[in-house]
This record gives C-alpha cells, sequence and structure tokens, in this order.
C-alpha cells in the first residue's frame, strides 16, 4: 500500500516537474518571439497609430499649417468643404484619374505579374533563377525615375519612342508626357512593368503551393493547359489574388513619386491623382485662379475620407484571404 503511494506521488512530482518546465519553455519562447517582433510593432506604433491618433482632432480645426497658433475649433467643416466649391472640382477630377489608374493598374497585375508567374512556374531551366532576378529588379528602381523614364520616353520633341514612331511614318509627337491619355493609359503600363517582380512573386507562392499530384491527376484526365490554369491554378491561388489586390489598391491610390517625375508639382494639372491633391491642398500649394487654397487640416482630412474606406476595405479582404486559405 504505501509503495502504490509513493509510487503515485513519484508520478505527480514528474508530472509537476515537466508542467513546470514546459512553462518554463513556452514563457521563453514567447519571450524570444516578442524580441523580435518588438521592432516591428514599435515601427508600426511610430509610423503609423501615433501620427494617426495626432491628426485625427486636427481634421476638426481651422489649422493652417504645422506653425499656425492660432488654430479654432469648426467642427466638421472641412469635412463639408471638400465637396463644396472651390475644391469639389479638383477633388472629383483627381478622384477621377485615380479610379481609372487603379482599375487599368489591377489588370496590369495580371498582365505582368500573374503571366509571369506562371512562366516562371513551367519553366525547367538552370537560369531560372537569373531570370527572377532580372525581372524583379524593376521593383527596386525609384518611383521619380520611373517617371522621368516616361518623360524621356514620351516628351513630345526629344522623346525617344515619339522619335521611333516619326521615323517609322506614324506621324509626330504621337503621346505627350504631360498629357492625361500618358498618365492614366501608360504610366499604368510602366508601373506594372515595375511591379511585375513582386506581383509574380505573389502569384508564384500560391502556384508552388499546388499539390503537384492534383497537376498531374489533370494532365492524366487530358485537361488542355489553359484549362488548367483556369480550373486548377485560379481556383488554388485566391488567397494570392486577394493579397495581389490589396497592394494593388493600396499602391494605386498611394501611388506619388511616379507623378512627380510626370511634373505633377510643376504645374502638370493631368498628372494630379489624390496623393498629390491631399498633398498640395494640406501644404498651401494648391490653386484655384492663381489663388491659393487649402489648409493642412483640409489635407488631412481629404487623406481621412478617402483613404479610411481603403483600409477598411482592405481589412475585409484580408479576412477574406483567410478565410479562403482554411478552405
Amino acid at each position: 500500500m504505501n509503495s502504490e503511494v509513493e509510487k503515485n506521488n513519484r508520478t505527480a512530482s514528474h508530472k509537476a516537474v515537466r508542467r513546470r518546465l514546459s512553462n518554463a519553455r513556452n514563457r521563453r519562447e514567447t519571450l524570444i518571439d516578442l524580441i523580435y517582433v518588438a521592432p516591428q510593432y514599435i515601427l508600426y506604433l511610430g509610423l503609423q497609430i501615433l501620427p494617426f491618433a495626432i491628426a485625427l482632432p486636427i481634421i476638426f480645426t481651422d489649422q493652417v499649417d504645422f506653425l499656425d497658433q492660432d488654430v479654432d475649433w469648426v467642427g466638421f467643416d472641412n469635412i463639408a468643404a471638400l465637396f463644396r466649391a472651390p475644391l469639389d472640382e479638383r477633388l472629383y477630377e483627381a478622384l477621377r484619374r485615380t479610379v481609372i489608374f487603379t482599375v487599368i493598374n489591377y489588370l496590369m497585375v495580371f498582365l505582368f505579374g500573374f503571366l509571369l508567374a506562371l512562366a516562371m512556374f513551367e519553366l525547367v531551366s538552370k537560369l531560372k533563377g537569373a531570370f527572377f532576378t532580372i525581372i524583379y529588379m524593376p521593383w527596386m528602381l525609384s518611383g521619380v525615375g520611373v517617371g522621368l523614364i516616361m518623360v524621356m520616353l514620351f516628351s513630345t520633341d526629344t522623346g525617344s519612342f515619339n522619335l521611333i514612331l516619326t521615323e517609322m511614318g506614324f506621324g509626330t509627337n504621337a503621346f505627350d508626357a504631360k498629357s492625361e491619355t500618358t498618365a492614366l493609359l501608360v504610366l499604368p503600363f510602366m508601373y506594372g512593368w515595375k511591379t511585375a517582380g513582386f506581383n509574380m512573386a505573389l502569384f508564384l507562392g500560391g502556384l508552388l503551393a499546388i499539390p503537384s499530384e492534383t497537376i498531374e491527376s489533370a494532365r492524366m484526365d487530358g485537361a488542355r493547359y489553359w484549362q488548367r490554369v483556369w480550373y486548377i491554378y485560379l481556383p488554388q491561388i485566391i488567397p494570392s489574388i486577394i493579397i495581389a489586390t490589396i497592394f494593388s489598391i493600396i499602391n494605386s491610390f498611394g501611388i506619388f513619386d511616379e507623378l512627380v517625375g510626370l511634373g505633377a508639382l510643376a504645374g502638370n494639372p493631368n498628372a494630379e491623382f489624390m496623393s498629390i491633391f491631399i498633398y498640395q491642398l494640406g501644404f498651401g500649394s494648391a490653386t484655384v485662379g492663381g489663388a491659393k487654397i487649402g489648409t493642412l487640416a483640409q489635407g488631412i482630412t481629404a487623406s481621412l475620407v478617402i483613404f479610411l474606406p481603403l483600409v477598411f476595405f482592405a481589412f475585409w479582404l484580408n479576412r477574406l484571404q483567410k478565410k479562403m486559405a482554411y478552405h
């Protein structure tokens, strides 16, 4: 009897020791995880949450700039001012250009990113890594550099593309780097070329996660290549598509440097997208009829009014992506 009691006591003691060791190991692993993620959380809080918290009260004031000390509470007047003259027309025009650019740029995500991902997925070559590097290199370019490249290619007088078209007999000055057509049609193409490597990596990750047995079964059943793409590849990479969609929308509404390269801050109204409009409005460089308009409070208000719905939409897509990943 005593022997059985001692055995039970030793068993309970061993379990208690294992439990303490397990708890200590879990605490140590949690501490290590916190050390790894702490820099990211600090940057996120310092560069995202804190500025947002500071900016939020400003939208209810008439603060002109950061040095303005005579600040009065104006309630929702800044929000109303965005939708009446003289700001409403410029707001709608900037939003129209941005939406058109967003739609076309989203098409470029698939034209460049998805098709290149398919090519890399099917490619069997020792040069596969080199091709991936070459495709990804434009992502490293400065946005201003991409805008300046467009000016060099499509300038009316010295643009290389225009000169080539002239030599081929297609007429002179077919394109104008400062025109709305270039900003809305050519810029998405150039931006799609720049982000091709990034989007390709997103889609390629989804394609590589498809079980090889599924693809082989489709081949044995006689499915043609585009049938496999439509009925196997695309349904399997829906989470990657959603992630690419989130990045495409955020990047489209946040595009700025490329527009600066096209002269958006130097008097080119056709390159005024939402990001440029908000910048000019907030820093007092926006004009109507030669008169300066806009305040810091109105610029922050415009950014919140436009981008908060995008943030909620991105969160919804992110939740959808997680649901699709589990199914």
